[in-house]
């Protein structure tokens, strides 16, 4: 999975950022985008899209991608933000944010001379490549995806407490059942995207 990075590392770029989102599909909460450049030929074994790895597998991954990688940036985009603007555009500007939110370990903050992203175009002046499934060609992509459902995921157990009755610390504010029927006996919450809802509550 280093092919890519490794033949545009032979192009000469450096800081190859390899960036991926979780969220995108969810009735509530921020579409949450990670950036992560990784050390030339380090690899995180197992590390794959983060939907096909159990939670318990993905915050051991989690813990290791952290604690290797070179910078890593989180961006984060809200609800009212997603309804006015849509998600699509909602999650390249998550993107765009995690790219300028990168820093390393001391909190120095990093620019990448190249992007590498999951399906999708960056407006940032940086050159980029973007990869249909590219958490599963590319190993960096791969990192930044679990990195970015650890991270929500945590978000989700907050706002499961916050705002009780939704169980969004299981369903992630993803619609499942249980969580359409939560929305229609409480209606939404302040975190809900109410573009997402209009077939719900009319």
């Amino acid at each position: 999975m280093l092919e890519i990075e490794r033949k545009i590392q032979d192009k000469g770029y450096e800081l190859i950022a390899c960036i991926d989102e979780v969220g995108r599909g969810c009735l509530a909460g921020d579409v949450v985008a990670c950036a992560i450049i990784m050390p030339k030929d380090v690899v995180i074994e197992g590390a794959t899209d983060s939907k096909k790895l159990s939670a318990k597998k993905r915050q051991k991954l989690y813990d290791q991608i952290v604690e290797k990688a070179v910078a890593i940036g989180i961006g984060q985009v809200e609800p009212k933000i997603i309804d006015k603007i849509n998600i699509k555009e909602s999650t390249k500007l998550a993107m765009k944010y995690a790219i300028l939110n990168l820093k390393d370990k001391a909190g120095n903050k990093v620019l990448p001379d190249y992007i590498l992203v999951d399906a999708e175009s960056i407006p940032i002046d940086i050159p980029q490549m973007n990869l249909v499934k590219g958490d599963m060609k590319s190993h960096g992509i791969a990192c930044a995806s679990i990195v970015a459902k650890v991270y929500r995921d945590r978000l989700c157990d907050e706002w499961g407490n916050i705002y009780k009755g939704y169980k969004l610390e299981k369903n992630k504010g993803y619609g499942t059942k249980e969580h359409i029927e939560a929305i229609k006996k409480l209606g939404p919450s302040p975190i809900h995207r109410m573009s997402f809802l209009k077939k719900i509550i009319g």
